[in-house]
């Protein structure tokens, strides 16, 4: 055995997010201080992988039952690697953590893949092993809307005749820390259409901003004093994640969205690589939400996957 495997625990908590912070594929989404927010609702886990005594690679990870979940608390959430890691050491790697798995009674795996626009240096090494090693098939696939600044598409003109009603109406932006406000739009919105709440509660927006005040930062557009709509976005190194967007209903008669995205498309953010508007598929993965799509796609955004495999740990091979 190349690898010693090891069930996190919270004592490893400074030496995980070291590695976090180094890793080539990671986002502070899997530093404990996020990933443990919502603890009470998951029974973690998350596997620490050393090699001569240091940490090789991480996966972040929850249980039920016999069945291990890469993380269902977390939007994606696959093996985390460093730039050290190779493509035959992770296949290895792949078969000595199934074999750890079925000796803690673990019979199917649930693994969501990091998308190739987090990862600053490619690392795809584990899908390559998700199929030669587990024998995994995709079981679902997200459809997510990301523009390239580098090569942005123009907005159409309805979008532009927007820009120019929300500006003849005077409407501002500002960053804010005024979460409950927005929350509370947000949730209108969401009870209104769909007749659910947001994932985050309010307290709990809070609580995150408060721990990533860098990473986590809200957005409003205002008339007057008056918040109108916004979002809320994840900053991470090369790409500003959309995490919610919602307007009220003078926010959209005034265009408010149209003003804000193209403030930060092309002027707050267009020195970050990706601008990810995030998914526009249902819950099921099956349908699209298509009127959602077709705001993203009318901000330039095109088609990024959010993929999920499963495999049966007791069908994995060994490799060479």
């Amino acid at each position: 055995m190349i690898f010693d495997i090891q069930r996190y625990n919270p004592a490893m908590a400074d030496e995980w997010n070291q590695f976090v912070a180094q890793s080539k594929n990671s986002t502070f989404l899997f530093d404990r201080n996020y990933m443990d927010y919502h603890q009470d609702r998951f029974e973690d886990c998350s596997l620490v992988v050393y090699k001569k005594n240091r940490i090789y690679a991480l996966l972040p990870a929850n249980i039920i039952g016999s069945t291990l979940y890469s993380h269902q608390g977390l939007t994606y959430g696959g093996l985390l690697m460093d730039e050290h890691c190779t493509g035959s050491m992770i296949c290895q790697l792949f078969v000595e953590m199934n074999a750890y798995l079925v000796q803690m009674g673990i019979k199917k795996v649930i693994y969501k893949a990091i998308p190739s626009i987090y990862h600053i240096l490619p690392a795809e090494e584990d899908l390559y092993a998700l199929t030669v090693c587990c024998h995994a098939q995709l079981i679902s696939r997200d459809l997510s809307s990301t523009i390239v600044n580098e090569h942005h598409i123009k907005f159409p003109e309805s979008r532009k005749s927007g820009i120019r009603k929300a500006k003849r109406n005077q409407l501002t932006i500002k960053k804010s820390e005024d979460l409950e406000t927005f929350w509370n739009i947000l949730n209108t919105n969401l009870q209104e259409k769909y007749h659910v709440k947001p994932v985050h509660t309010a307290e709990e927006l809070r609580l995150l901003k408060n721990r990533f005040p860098n990473n986590i930062v809200l957005h409003l557009v205002y008339q007057g004093e008056e918040a109108l709509g916004g979002c809320l976005l994840y900053i991470t190194q090369q790409v500003v994640h959309v995490q919610y967007i919602s307007a009220n209903k003078k926010g959209k008669e005034l265009c408010a969205l149209d003003l804000l995205f193209d403030e930060l498309i092309h002027h707050q953010y267009c020195h970050v690589k990706y601008f990810d508007f995030g998914k526009s598929t249902t819950h099921t993965h099956t349908e699209l939400n298509t009127h959602l799509l077709f705001q993203k796609e009318g901000f330039g955004g095109r088609g990024i996957c959010y993929d999920i495999y499963e495999w049966d740990t007791m069908k994995v091979s060994s490799i060479g």
